[in-house]
């Protein structure tokens, strides 16, 4: 198990400053998570006092933010109920989603170790595909899994630089034996004269180790390495972990996609409809036998986009050897490694076209069109890469960054309250994404022209900030630009205003009564009490404004009712004084 020390030393302190609602796990999934964590998204909008107040209502803490995603990692008190707290969270106005930190164990099971043909290379035609190209040395296929071996002699021509995101260290040997057999899936070295061969063997392997000595990734880490990954050059990332319904995971797979990549999921093993939506910024793989049938323990569901071979897999093994393994963790890289042959043999491809090639190319089986065990069809590398080389994308090669320049604000202005960050990026071949950063920390993202987001200035101190823009091409290619604006916000001395709409005055109470207020506020109410007779009774945090109160053991005579309510800035205003007899 994961441990809070741990997952501060994990890389998740990096940048500490779907729908709303808690994210539900589909009956195919684990409830095993990480205690004492909650995973919150805050929406853009959302002010630094918005954010302080709904972690202390929490009685959280804030352990780190995922780079590029905008998730925070809540660290909560002793025997804290994760679940209850956070539902009560994602009730907020600010917060765009919770979740809890769940863990997975791989989608593999291990067979015994043997020496025979790959049938699955000659299923997907991977054979043909290689005679256009059996990958390029320049694309990098990330494998998030337990490590990897660094000895073994059909990986280890084929490793870059990697990262532990469980022990926050450079060390990603492996400690389960999953993770080398799933990179030697996808990019086991081709033409050595040893061992077996990858589907895309003359590609680059990128170890991302994500788990615990137990073989178990969680979302938090998997989601860091995301990031990571397509920061250090990445354009493939495998994950044969069943991880595609979290809210957390799908947000930096779209950074992943963003920037030109391509993310496969495995779908899990156990034999059971997922009933999760479709992660739109990833391809979730179930697993097909030598006879094109999908395998009986494979997973299927509406977020199914591809099958492929996960049955008896030759692939390679920690410690040097070689063996049979079968479950969706292998029906996944093969996916990535197709991915990565597309990529070598198309470089300026998109990370959306490079995904949607995969699916049109694919062999439809079952029912025609897209179903639920197939997805869109088996894959297959041969139609894929003749597709790639005949879509249009940026040139092979293309190493020109895109233009940008910041369009507003103007250098030196000064601002105050929410402004418009805008952008101007022109590239030879086309811009897939700018982000806009202030003082280092990402505000948010935009993926179309006219490039602009919103800021919320008193999420900073007032005084001089340095914003950045950075523009990023299909080929990853990246410019950047930078200035300094003053932020002058005036303190908001305002308070709200406050109304109790029901009930009237003068009423008389029976056994139950519901209070309606109305706060307002210049800036914004945080939250609103009701007191009786003097006492704090309850207190809500989130528009509307209302109050049920059991009234059996009232006394009788008369009560006050009196609501108040706050601002971000401590600001409170008082209602009117409601009399009602009992």
């Amino acid at each position: 198990m994961i441990h809070i020390e741990q997952l501060a030393r994990a890389g998740l302190v990096l940048a500490l400053g779907g729908a709303v609602g808690v994210a539900a796990l589909p009956a195919t999934a684990q409830s095993e998570h990480a205690p004492g964590r909650v995973l919150v998204q805050f929406k853009p909008t959302a002010t630094a006092e918005q954010v302080r107040t709904a972690v202390s209502s929490a009685n959280a803490q804030i352990l780190g933010e995922i780079p590029h995603t905008g998730v925070k990692v809540l660290k909560l008190s002793a025997n804290a109920n994760e679940s209850a707290i956070a539902a009560a969270l994602a009730k907020r106005g600010e917060v765009a989603f919770t979740e809890l930190d769940q863990r997975r164990k791989p989608d593999a099971v291990p067979n015994d170790p043997s020496f025979a043909s790959e049938w699955h290379l000659q299923k997907i035609a991977a054979p043909t595909a290689w005679n256009t190209t059996a990958g390029s040395a320049t694309i990098i296929v990330a494998i998030l899994d337990t490590g990897c071996d660094p000895t073994h002699p059909d990986l280890k021509a084929n490793y870059v630089a990697g990262w532990n995101f469980y022990d926050n260290t450079s060390d990603t040997h492996d400690v389960f034996g999953h993770g080398t057999a799933t990179a030697g899936t996808a990019a086991a070295a081709v033409n050595n004269g040893i061992g077996v061969s990858g589907v895309a063997g003359n590609c680059k392997i990128m170890p991302c180790r994500i788990s615990d000595t137990s073989g178990y990734g969680y979302y938090s880490t998997v989601s860091s390495a995301l990031t990571w990954a397509a920061d250090h050059g990445a354009r493939v990332a495998n994950i044969s972990y069943q991880m595609s319904e979290s809210s957390t995971v799908q947000s930096a797979a779209q950074y992943f996609q963003n920037k030109g990549g391509v993310v496969a999921i495995s779908a899990g093993n156990s034999s059971l409809n997922n009933t999760a939506a479709d992660n739109p910024y990833a391809l979730t793989v179930s697993a097909t036998n030598s006879a094109d049938g999908i395998c009986s323990w494979s997973n299927y569901g509406n977020n199914i986009d591809l099958a492929a071979p996960g049955d008896s897999i030759l692939t390679t093994c920690n410690g040097g050897g070689y063996g049979y393994w079968s479950g969706t963790s292998f029906s996944a890289p093969i996916v990535a490694g197709t991915a990565a042959l597309v990529l070598s043999a198309n470089p300026g491809l998109t990370g959306a076209q490079a995904q949607d090639i995969l699916k049109k190319s694919a062999d439809d089986l079952g029912a025609a069109g897209w179903d639920n065990q197939y997805g869109w069809g088996r894959v297959n590398a041969s139609k894929a890469v003749a597709m790639a080389t005949a879509t249009t994308g940026a040139p092979a090669g293309d190493t020109t960054p895109p233009s940008v320049s910041f369009s507003s604000p103007a250098g030196g202005a000064t601002v105050s309250g929410t402004v418009s960050l805008s952008a101007n990026a022109t590239d030879n071949v086309g811009v897939t994404s700018v982000s806009f950063y202030v003082d280092g920390s990402l505000v948010a993202s935009d993926t179309s022209s006219p490039y602009s987001v919103s800021w919320n200035t008193s999420s900073v101190a007032n005084g001089a900030h340095t914003l950045m823009v950075k523009a990023y091409d299909a080929a990853n290619n990246m410019s950047s630009a930078t200035m300094n604006v003053n932020v002058s916000n005036i303190a908001d001395t305002s308070a709200p205003s406050v109304s109790i709409v029901t009930p009237a005055a003068t009423i008389t109470v029976g056994n139950s009564l519901s209070v309606s207020v109305s706060a307002t506020d210049n800036v914004g109410v945080t939250k609103v009490e009701l007191w009786v007779d003097g006492k704090l009774m309850s207190t809500d945090s989130s528009n509307p404004w209302s109050f049920s109160m059991n009234t059996r053991k009232w006394a009788r005579g008369t009560h006050t009712l009196q609501s108040k309510g706050y601002d971000a800035a401590g600001n409170c205003g008082a209602s009117q004084i409601v009399t009602v007899t009992k």
